[in-house]
């Protein structure tokens, strides 16, 4: 018997599947790479052996090894990384910020405006293409390519994590799908908040009505469980400076949470966030808006930090980045309009 898969969509963030099986009362003896090749479409030997090597195949709440001997009623819960869309990745050499390597892993500060990965619409200039050509030139060892752990959107800026082998990306799957590893993000949004810091909870799922953008269905009817956690870091008065902290890895995950509680993301087409949805009428604070819009044009949303243990040493480690140039000056804007408006009302 065999669940229903909680896969997530290659348009996610997390890039990863886990799967809930149960072996039939009459299971003869099989190895469980074997018995698991019959039971998930596409995964192959190879892959499922490197999920149970990252000790992401448990039966029975246990981890085991390729060799295990599946028995009857066992529970099997696998998580394993996958892919996006299979598309051949033409190597490109496009200027990359890469925060740090080793021979297993490494991270970028991925610019705005870059897609993470080539897709129908684009085939080239993605950080996938960047990556191919960074590691064809630097890293000659069979199997090294960019195994992506997770995405960012195209207009949000940040660090993302990627993999250089098979294995690694399988270790770094699990601790996604047990919420270990640590992510914070920075976020210019519309509003102010009464609260100095809060919790957003409710499952996220495709807008029916518009299949590109995402929804929050709070009664659960719908889509996958969302959690985002978010902190107060600057008052500005019609916009709040704030760090959101993630549990899970939903799309558009922080965009769609903070519209739902009414403070889209400042400059967030998608989601609202590029009307003024707070201040004054007067023609000037319209064009103060309107400036800013001109020199953040995407949402003011930055992927700081990232924290996780390393799959080869063990060892916990942290990297963090500074915002990029559209936000910070966006946010020293929002400071002097700010200080500028308490003068005035003293």
């Amino acid at each position: 018997m065999i669940e229903t898969p909680d896969l997530i969509e290659e348009e996610e963030q997390d890039l990863f599947e886990h799967y809930r099986i149960v072996a039939d009362k009459g299971q003869g003896l099989l190895r469980i790479d074997k018995f698991l090749m019959t039971r998930i479409e596409g995964a192959s030997r190879n892959k499922i052996q490197n999920a149970a090597h990252a000790g992401n195949i448990r039966v029975n709440d246990k981890a085991v090894k390729p060799n295990y001997r599946v028995h009857p009623e066992d529970v099997i819960s696998i998580v394993m990384a996958t892919p996006p869309r299979e598309l051949e990745i033409i190597a490109q050499d496009i200027p990359i910020n890469i925060i740090y390597e080793d021979a297993d892993l490494l991270l970028v500060n991925k610019t705005p405006e870059m897609v993470v990965h080539p897709g129908y619409a684009n085939y080239t200039g993605t950080l996938l293409n960047a990556l191919t050509f960074h590691l064809q030139q630097t890293d000659k060892r069979e199997g090294v390519m960019p195994y992506l752990c997770h995405r960012i959107d195209k207009n949000t800026s940040g660090i993302l994590l990627i993999a250089k082998n098979e294995l690694t990306q399988q270790h770094l799957a699990r601790q996604f799908f047990d919420h270990t590893i640590d992510r914070q993000y920075i976020a210019l949004v519309w509003g102010d908040f009464k609260e100095d810091e809060g919790t957003v909870e409710g499952n996220i799922g495709r807008n029916p009505l518009n299949r590109r953008v995402m929804s929050v269905f709070p009664e659960g009817d719908a889509g996958k469980e969302a959690i985002t956690h978010y902190k107060v870091l600057e008052r500005f008065g019609y916009v709040t400076l704030i760090e959101c902290r993630l549990e899970t890895g939903r799309t558009h995950q922080i965009r769609t949470h903070l519209k739902y509680i009414s403070h889209p993301i400042f400059n967030d087409e998608m989601y609202g966030g590029n009307i003024i949805l707070k201040g004054t009428t007067f023609s000037k604070y319209k064009q103060y808006i309107d400036n800013c819009f001109k020199i953040l044009p995407r949402q003011a949303l930055h992927a700081k930090s990232l924290g996780f243990i390393h799959p080869t040493t063990g060892k916990r480690i942290f990297f963090d980045s500074d915002l990029p140039a559209d936000m910070e000056t966006v946010v020293e804007k929002w400071r002097k309009y700010s200080s500028f408006n308490e003068l005035e009302e003293e």
